[in-house]
């Protein structure tokens, strides 16, 4: 297809699809990246952050040979062009089927202890029915014997009456302990407790005391909760069909937000003057109240029984009413609300109409209902006018995020080392003056913004959307000028694109805090929040043009790198010390794992200020920049977790006295760049060690705020058991490349062998499948020893749980404790390699079977695979074996599954072997009965048969130096412990 096109429409092609390529890997590596910062498992964290940087690195290779292809479109050009394609294609796939694990699907809920306490009355009844029926069997056989003892009578009579009353006390512990009808029992006292206050004002509806509260305020509210309100009906009304243990949570969250709903709705009615408009929302509020007393019964009643139909039609009807009825009520309100004055734009621009109206004189009398027309027109175009600044701020907030998020995914290129300028011989100076033009263009847009916030919603929406514009415009050259730099220099690229990202940061909360003090009185907080705002904006962008006119100095770019990276930590202190409470949390795990991250920036900023060396001091600098805003988000998220009061308090100042530190550090350095001496390196010493003594004591509060349940990172256990996962996903891409493998075509002929190609791909399939079940196995037996390994070193458990282990004389404990450290860390590390050993034979399986089929691989090398397959799984089964409890389940299911994979193996090795006896049947000699020739083919086949007996003797030698490299000790020792 491709060599049927013309060159000039190919070429014409293939820039756009390489720009659309490049566009789509940007937004997967953008949702790569913010999956890794909503999941809270570390080792999903650092897997897609890392297929993001394979697909980053996957995707400038393949753009740097489609421009080669561009320039000269050559066959071989377009064949290594197919062949850059191929890691990018590997990477996506792997990433997709990473994503698509189980890992990221839903946990069932567990029953918890009260759960089960709520069961017992369900069971007690059940004992008593079950109980009271054997005994009336035992009646009834005694009577079939003597049919006139009236006392067997009596006592046939008694046990039948306990049996009656037995089920009538289970049928009514039934339906009272069913999942969610207490909270249905709660919801519809407290529903009818709100339908009696609605009343109540209704009745006194003139009489109704005002809050100190606005309209605004009531009205925000209302419009809040009521979404909350309608999206928690939809999820009661299928909650109440067929998930009857959901239903409590989501009744209970309705009651949390009707109660203010209703609340805030009288407390508007309140502050209204005209009567008629307050008894017509009054009446919808009632209406609400009832409806969902309505609906909460009905649920009561279907109870999640999916057979319960009479009930889910009452459940649909009551759900649909009080959708409708809060949508109607908003929309009430909103125009209620014009009438009273919420708007003050509005208001204001009314005003000034009717003050026209005295001066202004109509030519020609018109129709009344051109008049009314032109009126309507307007009253909306006065309702635009009056928000618009607010929604282009909006706006404009979410355009400077997706920036924000664009820059992120550039460093990852340039951290890879990918980032490269679109053509050759381009220069940093190309782009420097554009760089400072855009950039003082920013800071007059910055000064028009917040200008804006006290003048006019026209002039605030024109201030927003001409910084949109800047930024947008300062993004793109200042990340063209990073490109132009080289990816032999990734640290000025960082640095450079780091300082842009600070100014895009500052702007988004700028116009965050202009929307809000938009309108505001000069004395307002708000106003004071925009000025603090301008000057971290201001700051930002003159350290921009700091390390523009210094990111090709050699000599001044770590200094300024380094200033850079000082204030922007103090920023984050800023925003770490602002006392809003995180919407996302993090797990204490997370915590430990960006505490090493600090050790490891601080070491290399000590290292950096010993040497003062420019390019350590920058790579230095956007390592720690990196690792101060991780670190600071992940411990205010994890801090927040705790019940705690104090441990929270004390996780909270530990992280900011660690970063306290840090940035001393950092300021120590500096000075050490403009005067060395040797008191200031010692400087750098203690606070390395405070830093360290800052993170030990984070370490401490991670593993309180996880408690009993804490997990090492660095436990052998916990290692083995995420390589076991790893190796299960690494089977699962071998069996999806395999799955996509077709036989060869072959020509039509008549072959009993016409099918090999098949079978030798369905074996292969079945070792592989058999091999990925062999890993869940063996992850599921790891789990099982792990908890007897933790249980058995927990501190928590009281003591002569488990067996004392016999102790030699004079062994102190510090040493029984290491020797069985060392043990499970020996026993994980075996575990690990046989782990990964059968995901590569699997690899080297597939690769076996692709050669084959495609022709030009060999049965000998494929049986060679299916073998090592078998061999390695052996070793597998052997590590988990060591330290297992050979009657468990887990124990059985792994033996299943590796005989699975012996046997698929078996199966191939014996295909395979019989092709192979097959072609040598049908070989035909031809032996020449003349004598030179003769003598000639003689010598040939002695000839072949040396050089054979060589290669033989080299492989074996092969095979027994990679032996020895692998297990380091002989042969011979080998044999004799075997």
């Amino acid at each position: 297809m491709f060599y049927s096109i013309s060159k000039q429409n190919m070429n014409h092609h293939i820039l756009p699809l390489a720009t659309k390529i490049a566009k789509n890997t940007s937004v997967l590596c953008n949702a790569a990246r913010d999956a890794s910062s909503n999941t809270t498992n570390p080792i999903a964290r650092r897997r897609f952050v890392e297929s993001a940087k394979d697909v980053a690195n996957g995707t400038a290779e393949l753009v740097q040979t489609i421009k080669i292809l561009d320039s000269s479109y050559t066959p071989e050009n377009h064949r290594r062009c197919t062949e850059t394609s191929r890691p990018l294609l590997q990477s996506i796939d792997e990433l997709y089927t990473y994503a698509m694990s189980r890992e990221f699907a839903s946990v069932p809920a567990l029953i918890s202890s009260t759960g089960r306490q709520l069961q017992e009355p369900i069971l007690a009844a059940a004992r008593n029915v079950v109980d009271g029926a054997c005994r009336i069997v035992d009646c009834s056989k005694n009577l079939i014997v003597n049919a006139k003892e009236p006392a067997q009578w009596q006592q046939l009579a008694g046990h039948t009456k306990n049996v009656s009353e037995s089920i009538k006390r289970l049928a009514t512990s039934v339906k009272e302990m069913a999942p969610g009808q207490r909270e249905c029992d709660h919801a519809i006292q407290e529903l009818r407790t709100l339908y009696s206050e609605v009343d109540k004002a209704f009745t006194n509806v003139e009489t109704l005391r005002k809050t100190d509260k606005s309209l605004q305020f009531h009205q925000e509210q209302i419009s809040s909760t009521s979404h909350f309100i309608s999206e928690l009906t939809l999820d009661i009304r299928q909650s109440s069909k067929r998930d009857a243990e959901r239903i409590g949570s989501y009744v209970t969250q309705f009651v949390t937000y009707i109660e203010p709903f209703v609340h805030h709705t009288i407390d508007y009615v309140s502050c209204m003057i005209h009567k008629r408009e307050k008894c017509l929302i009054l009446d919808q509020v009632k209406s609400i109240v009832e409806t969902s007393l309505q609906l909460i019964m009905g649920t009561k009643e279907s109870g999640g029984n999916i057979k319960n139909t009479q009930w889910h039609k009452v459940v649909d009807d009551n759900s649909e009413l009080l959708t409708k009825s809060i949508h109607k009520l908003v929309h009430t309100l909103e125009e209620q609300s014009s009438s009273i004055g919420i708007m003050s734009g509005l208001s204001e621009n009314i005003r000034t109409l009717i003050s026209t109206l005295d001066t202004t004189m109509l030519p020609n009398q018109g129709h009344f209902s051109d008049y009314q027309t032109c009126m309507i027109s307007y009253v909306l175009a006065a309702l635009q006018t009056s928000a618009r600044g607010t929604q282009a701020c909006i706006n404009a907030a979410s355009t400077v995020s997706g920036i924000i998020a664009d820059l992120d995914t550039t460093i990852l290129f340039a951290t890879a080392g990918t980032l490269n300028a679109e053509q050759d011989g381009e220069t940093f100076a190309d782009h420097r003056e554009a760089i400072l033009k855009t950039a003082k263009a920013l800071v007059e847009d910055t000064k028009t913004l917040v200008a804006g916030a006290a003048s006019s919603q026209e002039q605030l929406a024109s201030a927003a959307q001409a910084a949109v514009r800047t930024i947008t415009k300062l993004a793109e050259v200042v990340k063209l000028g990073a490109a132009s730099l080289g990816a032999d220099d990734g640290e000025a690229q960082v640095m450079l694109i780091n300082s842009v990202k600070d100014v895009a940061l500052a702007l988004n909360n700028l116009i965050n805090v202009t929307k809000s003090a938009s309108g505001k009185n000069i004395d307002d907080p708000e106003m004071q929040k925009l000025k603090e705002s301008a000057k971290i904006m201001v700051t930002n962008v003159t350290s921009l043009l700091r390390t523009v006119k210094s990111v090709e100095d050699e000599a001044q770019r770590g200094t300024n790198a380094l200033e850079a990276t000082i204030e922007s930590i103090a920023q984050e202190l800023r925003l770490f010390n602002n006392g809003q409470i995180p919407t996302n949390q993090t797990t204490p795990e997370e915590l430990i794992r960006v505490t090493k991250q600090i050790t490891m920036a601080t070491a290399k900023a000590v290292a950096a200020g010993q040497s003062c060396r420019q390019d350590d001091i920058i790579a230095a600098a956007n390592l720690g920049r990196k690792s101060v805003s991780d670190f600071l988000f992940v411990c205010k998220s994890s801090a927040y977790i705790a019940d705690d009061k104090i441990l929270q308090q004390r996780t909270l100042d530990s992280g900011r006295l660690c970063i306290k530190y840090y940035k001393e550090l950092l300021e120590t350095i500096h000075i050490l760049i403009q005067k060395s001496s040797n008191e200031t390196k010692q400087k750098l010493l203690n606070y390395s060690r405070m830093i360290a003594q800052s993170t030990q004591e984070l370490v401490q509060c991670a593993k309180q705020l996880k408690g009993a349940d804490f997990i090492d990172p660095d436990d052998p256990a916990y290692i083995a058991e995420n390589e076991l996962f790893n190796a299960a996903q690494s089977i699962e891409a071998a069996a999806k490349k395999l799955s996509a493998l077709k036989p060869r075509r072959k020509p039509k002929e008549i072959d009993e062998n016409l099918n090999f190609d098949e079978q030798i791909l369905e074996a292969a399939k079945s070792i592989t499948n058999a091999a990925g079940a062999l890993i869940s196995a063996a992850t599921s037996a790891q789990k099982e020893i792990a908890s007897q390994i933790k249980k058995r070193t927990n501190p928590f458990l009281p003591k002569n749980v488990f067996p004392a282990p016999t102790i030699n004389k004079g062994t102190s404990p510090a040493q029984l404790s290491k020797s069985a450290s060392d043990e499970d860390g020996q026993w994980s590390q075996g575990l690990i390699s046989a782990a990964r050993y059968v995901a590569s034979a699997c690899h080297v399986l597939c690769d076996a079977a692709n050669g084959l089929v495609h022709g030009y691989g060999t049965e000998e090398k494929l049986i060679s695979s299916a073998k090592q397959v078998s061999s390695n799984t052996a070793a597998l089964l052997v590590a988990c074996k060591v330290k297992a409890d050979f009657m468990s389940q887990s124990m059985a299911r792994l033996q299943t599954a590796g005989n699975a994979v012996k046997r698929a193996a078996d199966a191939l090795v014996r295909s395979a072997q019989r092709a192979v006896e097959m072609q040598q049947e049908d070989k035909y000699f031809e032996v020449s009965l003349r004598v030179v020739p003769g003598i000639a083919q003689e010598i040939k086949c002695k000839e072949a048969i040396l050089t054979k007996e060589r290669e033989l003797d080299e492989a074996r030698n092969r095979l027994k130096a990679i032996r020895l490299a692998k297990y380091g000790h002989s042969e011979q020792d080998s044999n004799e412990s075997t």
